[in-house]
């Protein structure tokens, strides 16, 4: 795909993965939007990106910031679910069950709410990439990591289930599966092993690589 003038949305993408996604989309000369619940983080913002406020839980703000995109550029070619919480390590017996919920509603339901808020105007243009940032605890699950692995979980089969449902709409749906990453997901309880963890920016070119590719790989597995 030639990203040169696509009109990409990240959800997440005012830090982390999203943030180097967004330096990468802009790179190839594509107008990059991109929303956080936090309006902050967006003077941190390569100059060029279009920062808008939106918190991915309350689905009317997803679909407010669709409808803008559409308005102001005419089309959505790329969106990538990407916005993700996780929540301290710990037992299933000692999970905040308020975080829990939390974890679930950005995770799943935010993927959920962002993709179905995109998908009518996709149809409607007939073309255009749904993207969701899932993780590799989607396949390898942590005990201690119950909750965060479960939603990646859910939005592993829902991905896989929005494929097959628009997989006659001409809308690609990708996945893509990275292992663990140097962001501040962690916040001050990191990983032993953390400085072993991928760059943010290595993730992200994986990714804008693969969209530029002819044929596109449906499930990207990401890892050192």
């Amino acid at each position: 795909m030639q990203l040169k003038d696509k009109i990409v949305v990240i959800t997440g993408g005012s830090k982390g993965l999203g943030k180097a996604m967004a330096s990468c989309f802009l790179k190839e000369g594509s107008k990059v939007i991109v929303c956080s619940r936090d309006e902050s983080e967006f003077i941190n913002l390569e100059e060029g990106i279009l920062g808008i406020k939106v918190d991915v839980t309350k689905e009317n703000e997803l679909q407010s910031l669709a409808e803008k995109v559409v308005t102001q550029f005419g089309r959505i070619d790329i969106w990538i679910n990407n916005a993700g919480i996780g929540m301290e390590h710990v037992s299933i017996e000692e999970i905040d069950s308020v975080l829990a919920h939390e974890v679930m509603e950005v995770n799943f339901f935010g993927t959920f709410f962002g993709s179905r808020s995109v998908i009518k105007y996709m149809k409607k243009q007939k073309f255009g990439t749904i993207l969701n940032i899932i993780s590799s605890r989607a396949f390898d699950p942590s005990p201690l990591s119950s909750i965060y692995s479960s939603s990646k979980w859910a939005v592993r089969g829902f991905t896989e289930l929005l494929r097959k449902t628009l997989s006659m709409e001409n809308i690609s749906v990708i996945a893509a599966y990275p292992a663990g990453m140097q962001t501040d997901f962690f916040g001050k309880t990191k990983p032993v092993d953390y400085k072993n963890y991928m760059e943010p920016e290595f993730v992200a070119e994986k990714i804008v690589e693969n969209l530029k590719k002819e044929t596109l790989e449906e499930e990207l597995i990401i890892k050192r």
